[in-house]
């Protein structure tokens, strides 16, 4: 039941708009991103969300892993991300991986401010 949960608002993001609003591009990436860090995708969701009257609709992207999930909500009206990535370490430690997963999402999305909340489970 031991892991890491790394929870983060990135906000003021200055990427491409295309990442905030383009479901099937950053889901494409979060997998990619994943695989580089060594944990291991076992299902997936992206969901794009309809245009309001405040703009383009938002993201969601989930990548179910062996070891847990990555999770990423955008509000392009906001210029502003979610990420929640979250490890078991039951057999062996995974937070190097979550830490540079969460790294390369946030330099991904540029973000001028970032909060980060790590969280030890178990």
């Amino acid at each position: 039941m031991q892991g890491l949960h790394l929870m983060a608002d990135l906000r003021d993001c200055r990427c491409d708009p295309v990442w905030l609003t383009d479901a099937d591009r950053l889901g494409a990436w979060c997998e990619e991103a994943v695989l580089r860090v060594g944990l291991h995708p076992v299902g997936r969701l992206f969901h794009a969300f309809p245009a309001t009257g405040q703009g383009p609709g938002g993201v969601t992207a989930t990548v179910l892993l062996a070891e847990s999930h990555l999770c990423l909500h955008t509000w392009p009206e906001l210029q502003a991300v979610t990420a929640d990535v979250y490890v078991c370490n039951f057999g062996s430690d995974h937070s190097d991986q979550a830490r540079a997963l969460m790294d390369a999402i946030v330099a991904l999305f540029a973000p001028e401010a970032v909060a980060l909340h790590p969280v030890r489970r178990g």
